[in-house]
C-alpha cells in the first residue's frame, strides 16, 4: 500500500496551511452616496426634582377652632392690630375656622369665607273664609301700651371701668421665682414662679381677657389679657381657668389656679408683651 504522504506536494501542503489559518469576519459595508443606518438613541430620564416650600405655606396660617386674633398675634410674635392691618381685619377682630390669615406685608388677604345662609321654607297661606250673610264686626283694636325705656346698667359699665389699665401692676401669684427673664433665649422669654398646685393666680394688671384656652403648644392652659393697644400679660400652666374671653378684670382678681399643664412642674409662667414682643416682666412688677 503507497502511503499518501508521499503523494502530496509542496503547493497543495501550502494551500491546506493558509486555509486553515484564514478567518472570515463579516465587516460592515458601506458606499459613497448610501445613507448609513440610524444608531439608536439612548434617552437618560431627568432628574427628580424637590419641590420648592410655597411662600404662603410659610407667610399665612389657617385658622382652626379655638384661636383668636390675639392668640395668633401671640403665636407668630406679632402685635395684634399689625396682623388686624395686614389681613384688613376691623375691631372686634372677628375670625373663621378655616380662614387663611397673611402674616407678612405686602401680600393680598385671603377674604373670609362667607356664612351659608339659613333655609328658607314658605309659609301656607291661611284657608279662605267662606263668605256669610251676616256682617262680621271687626275686633276692637286695643291701644298701645305705654314703652317704658330699660333701666341702664351702671354695674357694668362701673366693671369695666374699674377693670381698665391704670398703669398699676401687682405679682400674678405668690412665690419663689424659678426662672428670669431670657432675652436671647429662642424659646419663651417669661419668668416661671414656684408654687403648689391650685394656688390662687390673679390678673397682674386691669383688662381684658381675648384668650382662654390651651390651643398653644407649650403653654398648657393659658390665658392672655390686653391691657391697652399695645401690652398683654400671660397666664400658662395652669391647673383651671376661672374667666372666658370678653371679661374685664381688674388687678388682683383671680383667673385661675396654679397647675402643671403643658410641663413637668407645677408653676406659673408668666410674659409681658409690648408691641407684640416680650419684655422683662419685672421692670413693670412691683419690688418685693
Amino acid at each position: 500500500m503507497i502511503p499518501l504522504r508521499k503523494y502530496i506536494t509542496a503547493p497543495l501542503l501550502l494551500t491546506v496551511v493558509l486555509s486553515a489559518c484564514t478567518t472570515y469576519v463579516n465587516a460592515p459595508v458601506s458606499s459613497r452616496g448610501t445613507t448609513p443606518e440610524p444608531q439608536a438613541r439612548i434617552i437618560t430620564p431627568p432628574r427628580a426634582t424637590i419641590p420648592h416650600r410655597s411662600a404662603a405655606a410659610v407667610d399665612s396660617y389657617v385658622v382652626g377652632r379655638g384661636d383668636t386674633l390675639y392668640s395668633i398675634a401671640w403665636q407668630h410674635g406679632m402685635e395684634v392690630g399689625e396682623l388686624a392691618r395686614i389681613n384688613g381685619i376691623r375691631t372686634p377682630y372677628t375670625i373663621y375656622a378655616g380662614q387663611r390669615l397673611q402674616l407678612r406685608t405686602g401680600q393680598k388677604p385671603q377674604a373670609a369665607p362667607l356664612a351659608r345662609p339659613a333655609p328658607i321654607t314658605a309659609t301656607p297661606l291661611p284657608a279662605p273664609v267662606p263668605a256669610s250673610s251676616t256682617p262680621v264686626r271687626p275686633a276692637p283694636v286695643p291701644a298701645p301700651a305705654a314703652t317704658v325705656p330699660p333701666a341702664p346698667a351702671p354695674a357694668a359699665a362701673s366693671s369695666a371701668r374699674d377693670s381698665a389699665y391704670d398703669g398699676t401692676w401687682v405679682w400674678p401669684t405668690r412665690g419663689r421665682l424659678l426662672r428670669g427673664y431670657q432675652q436671647n433665649t429662642n424659646g419663651k422669654k417669661g419668668i416661671d414662679i414656684n408654687g403648689h398646685h391650685g394656688q390662687p393666680v390673679n390678673a397682674a394688671a386691669g383688662g381684658k381677657v381675648v384668650y382662654v384656652g390651651s390651643g398653644l403648644v407649650g403653654y398648657g392652659r393659658l390665658i392672655i389679657i390686653k391691657h391697652n393697644e399695645s401690652l398683654l400679660s400671660a397666664y400658662g400652666h395652669n391647673s383651671k381657668l376661672l374667666v372666658k374671653e370678653g371679661d374685664h378684670v381688674r388687678a388682683g382678681q383671680l383667673i385661675a389656679n396654679m397647675g402643671s399643664s403643658g410641663t413637668n412642674r407645677t408653676a406659673l409662667y408668666f410674659e409681658i408683651r409690648k408691641g407684640g414682643k416680650p419684655v422683662d416682666p419685672v421692670q413693670y412688677l412691683p419690688k418685693q
